[in-house]
């Protein structure tokens, strides 16, 4: 089980964790170990988050989410499979984490009358003070 929120547990079995080849230097090590980790995780069919945290999960994850609906993230930024597998785990719990968060509502205020006649007047200002510059250098 993987704690997200208090609201969120997402079971391990709807996780799936393949360990491949690294890319990049490291010589006979990156050649020979799979010690990168790709993380799979259906986000269509996991019973686990609500239908919201979902939407804004795939677009969290942008192209990271195939047309399937699975997320993949890919850690091989360590030489172990343990060190990859908990960065990919806390990536994972990191995004899911900042989709649950729901967008403030941002509610549309009026302006001001008196603030809006100030701006208005300054532009005014402006203008003829540009207008101005321009009949003196003709």
């Amino acid at each position: 089980m993987l704690q997200i929120t208090p609201s969120i547990v997402i079971p391990e079995d709807e996780i799936q964790l393949d360990f491949i080849r690294a890319s990049g230097p490291g010589g006979q090590n990156v050649n020979k170990v799979a010690t990168a980790v790709q993380l799979r995780f259906d986000v269509f069919k996991s019973p686990s988050i609500t239908d919201a945290v979902r939407r804004r999960l795939i677009n969290l994850a942008g192209s990271r989410v195939t047309n399937d609906g699975i997320l993949i993230l890919k850690a091989q930024q360590h030489r172990t499979q343990h060190a990859n597998k908990r960065d990919a785990l806390n990536r994972f719990r990191m995004l899911v984490e900042q989709a649950a968060i729901r967008p403030k509502i941002r509610l549309k205020r009026a302006i001001p009358k008196s603030l809006n006649e100030k701006r208005l007047a300054s532009k005014k200002h402006r203008s003829q003070i540009k207008r101005i510059r321009g009949k003196e250098c003709s």
